[in-house]
């Protein structure tokens, strides 16, 4: 009898497992879910992105602004660089063209100072004695008691003429005039003599030609000048040639 009632309850028992099996939700293998508030908060996740990217978008714009005002900035320091450049080129191009145009007559100047000299020395050759002869007075006529003879048709008045002295003076008058002329165009192109004569001697300036003892000379010292120097501007165009003190020997 039990064995009758067990093998009749045993389909039932399977059959009310599989409808209750059946009647139960169906839920997902794959997802795991510890809390009923994780679905909820999955929305509000783009709101928070959002508000991320927020920011970045706002300062965007900037980027670009800044940029180009770094770019600016540079390309103004470079042009002020170029600026100073070219008026550094301009200020030495100006000065070398002073220099070219003060100094182009160099070799120019310096042969005619050969000139210079050569009149110098015509003019030292005449001693001013020369120059300075008085004119022999008229002959007055001797008192006798003899009558005067009666006056004669006047005679032709004789040709003009000059004495050797007279000519001289005015050579000599000449020649200073055309050094004088020649020195004062010289000056105007800032080419002056200079006589070093009793200053200290000065390679730069001065070409010694010889060296004398002279007692009442300090040693070092000019004490003649063969040649005169010439400057040009602050340049030495021609060396003084000149004669240098020695010291003696007690």
């Amino acid at each position: 009898m039990s064995s009758v009632l067990a093998t009749t309850l045993r389909p039932c028992t399977t059959l009310l497992s599989y409808r209750s099996l059946a009647r139960l939700p169906c839920t997902p293998l794959l997802g795991r879910h510890y809390s009923d508030q994780a679905p909820a908060d999955k929305p509000e996740q783009p709101a928070q992105n959002d508000s991320a990217d927020a920011p970045s978008s706002e300062s965007s714009p900037d980027e670009p602004l800044a940029k180009a005002q770094a770019e600016a900035a540079d390309l103004l320091g470079r042009l002020r660089y170029l600026q100073a450049d070219f008026l550094n080129l301009q200020r030495n191009s100006a000065r070398e063209r002073e220099k070219t145009r003060d100094f182009a007559i160099s070799n120019f100047a310096a042969d005619l100072l050969e000139t210079v000299d050569v009149l110098s020395m015509a003019l030292k050759s005449v001693p001013q004695a020369a120059l300075s002869s008085p004119t022999p007075d008229p002959v007055a006529p001797a008192d006798t008691d003899e009558p005067a003879p009666a006056p004669e048709a006047a005679p032709p008045p004789p040709s003009p003429t000059k004495t050797a002295e007279e000519y001289l003076r005015e050579l000599y008058t000449g020649v200073e005039i055309t050094q004088r002329q020649l020195l004062q165009t010289l000056f105007k192109y800032h080419v002056k003599p200079f006589d070093p004569t009793g200053d200290p001697f000065d390679p730069n300036l001065h070409e010694a030609l010889y060296q004398a003892p002279i007692p009442s000379a300090t040693p070092g010292t000019v004490i003649d000048c063969q040649k005169t120097g010439y400057t040009i501007r602050d340049r030495v165009l021609r060396a003084a040639q000149v004669g240098v003190a020695q010291e003696t020997q007690s």
